[in-house]
């Protein structure tokens, strides 16, 4: 082996680096003490934590479903959930399991159950790739308890989990870490005997990099800590025989992971969770915000032409009468987009985006038209007035439909004082008022001026 090599080995393991388990493996933690984060759901008394510690009640312990980012401490929680009170531990994927395989499960914990008084714990990882078919062959043995399910997902369980399923289990929700979180497992990673067994350190710049790529992903932080650590190993000099750890630079940890990876999924929340802050910050004017969420959504594969429908609506719905050019290019921009393609359509889409945030806002129309409908839905409104309706066809004017109509045409300003809405709702409609804001400040002026023309002020 040479002495570079013998840097990187663990001191517990006669293993080379090779054959070593990865960093994120050799480093899960074996207590609660050593989980990083999740504080709130693993307080003393908390159900996780009495789960865990084996202490369910008389009624024994609830399955679990645990929901959370990528790197957060799902599989670990799921291990400690069966190692802390000496139960048995199966482990399944919904990728490669099926409804035999969970039978299988089942079966043999009545055996462990019935014969040696054991309980089983089934961690099934990605339940959100498991069938609702598939996810009813676990309700009978959760509903017995004879077996502690502790099912992992990425994804909303209320998009992913049936119902059964959700309401015979606690439903733990995880967050990511934060960059201190973060920071701990990388330093406990460079000194543990089961880590780097400190053959290496770790330059401040290098482990701001590490934590500023991880995005709260204790997983990737460590795999990409372990990266660079072999890329520190493949830049020291041949034949070096010095014992002095090997320093991580920020050099080594760009050249190992340069680019973070966009969290985002295009089919479960994190779609709708990026789609929603988008929009929200178009609307609330921080244009900043707006272009951050938009360049996620394209970073992660997100359709343009989905983005650019939704600004067509903001425009709309946010911008409204405040700023009409702003639907005038958002339309545009959306045909463009279908045109053009990434990934000059995000330059595109950026001119979009910068308009509607910095627009002046008005959601008048959008907010007159929902009243409307409103009474529309609510029966108000009755026959359209006689003389508004359609005369162009035989026997009309015997119905008196056109009788008394002012063609507004021939009047002064081309406004006709007449009755325009059904007689039920004659003084008591205000759908559309105007906002004193943008272009839609001159309209509200015309507005005032036009209802006293047509006798409605």
């Amino acid at each position: 082996m040479a002495a570079g090599d013998d840097l990187f080995a663990s001191s517990v393991t006669e293993a080379t680096p090779a054959t070593l388990p990865p960093l994120a493996v050799r480093m899960r933690p074996a207590s609660i003490d050593e989980v990083r984060g999740q504080e709130s759901v693993l307080r003393p008394g908390s159900p996780l934590r009495r789960l865990i510690e084996g202490s369910g009640g008389t009624a024994g312990p609830l399955s679990a479903i645990i929901w959370g980012p990528p790197g957060t401490g799902k599989t670990t929680l799921a291990h400690l959930v069966a190692t802390a009170a000496d139960r048995e531990f199966v482990e399944l994927s919904a990728v490669t399991a099926g409804v035999k395989d969970v039978r299988a499960v089942m079966e043999a914990a009545a055996r462990n159950r019935d014969l040696y008084g054991r309980q089983t714990v089934l961690f099934l990882d990605e339940i959100h790739r498991f069938s609702k078919a598939q996810q009813d062959a676990l309700l009978p043995g959760v509903e017995t308890r004879q077996v502690i399910l502790v099912a992992a997902t990425t994804e909303n369980p209320s998009f992913s989990v049936i119902a059964p399923l959700l309401s015979r289990s606690m439903l733990i929700t995880l967050t990511s870490l934060d960059d201190a979180q973060v920071e701990d497992v990388l330093n406990a990673a460079v000194t543990d005997e089961r880590g780097l067994d400190a053959a290496y350190t770790l330059a401040e710049e290098a482990r701001e990099h590490l934590v500023r790529i991880a995005q709260g992903d204790a997983r990737r932080a460590l795999t990409s800590l372990e990266a660079a650590a072999g890329v520190a190993l493949d830049d020291a000099p041949a034949g070096r025989t010095d014992d002095s750890p090997l320093v991580i630079t920020l050099e080594h940890a760009e050249q190992a992971v340069a680019q973070a990876m966009v969290r985002y999924d295009k089919t479960g929340d994190q779609h709708y969770d990026v789609a929603s802050a988008f929009i929200k910050s178009m609307r609330g004017s921080d244009v900043d915000a707006a272009l951050h969420y938009l360049a996620r959504q394209l970073e992660a594969g997100e359709d343009p032409r989905f983005i650019a429908r939704r600004i067509v609506i903001s425009a709309s719905e946010d911008v409204g009468m405040g700023d009409p050019t702003a639907l005038q290019t958002a339309v545009a921009a959306m045909h463009a987009v279908a045109q053009i393609g990434m990934p000059e359509a995000r330059i595109i889409l950026a001119q979009a985006v910068v308009h509607n945030a910095l627009a002046p806002k008005s959601n008048a129309a959008y907010a007159g038209i929902n009243a409307a409908v409103a009474d529309v839905r609510a029966g108000r409104g009755g026959a359209v007035p006689a003389h508004l309706r359609g005369s162009g066809y035989a026997g009309a004017a015997r119905l008196g439909h056109g009788k008394g109509y002012v063609y507004a045409h021939d009047e002064p300003d081309a406004v006709a004082k007449q009755q325009y809405l059904p007689d039920d709702l004659v003084g008591k409609t205000d759908y559309y008022q105007p906002s004193d804001r943008g272009f839609e400040a001159r309209l509200q002026e015309r507005w005032t001026w036009l209802k006293e023309r047509l006798g409605r002020g």
